[in-house]
């Protein structure tokens, strides 16, 4: 897809593309080239164990995990550290991995987002690999490794899918939306009653996507995506995504995201909406009613 058709389908594209330094430009692509190489070590894990039979553990959560999450968590973990010796790595199943306390550059990943879809078949789970700056998201990466689909979000850059150029679709109305959350279930309390105030104005309200419902965003295919209770490892690999691709992510009160990950760092949650068209975000923070 070119340059001039894809701002035809988004106009505000290039008004989400930031500026990057000068000469950043090479280490940017040194960064893309590792971050293709994890998904690439993660995807061959997984390939090996999707609809095979394995034990599958809770964790202290009670969520599921399995020996193909550990298993290309630390795939990713030994391909960063023989190309980023110096950068930290803050990953879903093993926590902080460096011996500084703090670090610039800080990997994080999550290996299987969706290990229920993944335990049960469905394909539409995700691996999630950000490399985050000074606590904020310099580049991102979907992984769909049975699909072989790929979306790389980069600061300064245009998203790609498989290395095409994508890009949200216009919709300014809450009433036209397609939304999409993980669950109905993931909300609760004061949340369940602020997503029910959007849930109640889309036009379709969908379900059971987890980070793919993210990747469909960019894509120009889903128009709204609200979720609650997420860690950092689900969801900063998806702002470089969603923002290079035209649309916009915040918390349910419309702040962007920062996350220092350290040693000492708590795993927080925090509540994300995404909309692949301006308005369309503003109408749904002022729907959610979140302060």
């Amino acid at each position: 897809m070119s340059a001039s058709s894809i701002m035809s389908l988004s106009p505000n594209l290039s008004n989400a593309i930031e500026t990057i330094p000068l000469g950043f430009e090479d280490e940017l692509d040194r960064f893309v080239d590792v971050a293709n190489k994890l998904a690439d070590a993660a995807g061959e894990v997984i390939r090996t164990y999707f609809r095979k039979s394995f034990v599958i553990l809770d964790k202290d959560d009670l969520s599921p995990v399995t020996i193909a999450d550990r298993a290309a968590e630390e795939s990713m973990i030994s391909v960063i550290l023989e190309n980023f010796p110096s950068h930290a790595i803050y990953g879903e199943e093993n926590g902080w991995w460096c011996q500084k306390k703090s670090a610039d550059y800080v990997w994080v990943l999550d290996p299987i987002d969706g290990t229920k879809s993944f335990i049960t078949g469905k394909p539409l789970f995700g691996t999630l690999i950000a490399l985050v700056h000074k606590g904020k998201s310099l580049l991102g990466i979907i992984d769909q490794p049975i699909l072989r689909e790929r979306w790389l979000g980069v600061t300064g850059r245009n998203t790609t899918l498989n290395g095409e150029e994508i890009s949200t679709r216009t919709c300014a109305k809450l009433s036209q939306a397609y939304l999409y959350s993980t669950s109905p279930h993931m909300f609760s309390g004061d949340a369940e009653e602020a997503f029910a105030r959007v849930r109640n104005k889309v036009k379709v309200p969908l379900y059971g996507c987890d980070c793919y419902a993210y990747a469909l965003l960019a894509s120009g295919f889903v128009d709204l995506v609200i979720e609650s209770g997420l860690k950092p490892y689900d969801f900063l690999s998806l702002i470089p995504i969603i923002e290079g691709a035209g649309g916009t992510i915040t918390d349910w009160s419309g702040h962007q995201f920062h996350w220092e990950a350290s040693s000492d760092s708590e795993v927080t949650s925090f509540n994300v909406v995404a909309a692949g068209d301006k308005q369309l975000h503003q109408l749904a923070i002022d729907s959610l009613q979140w302060q």
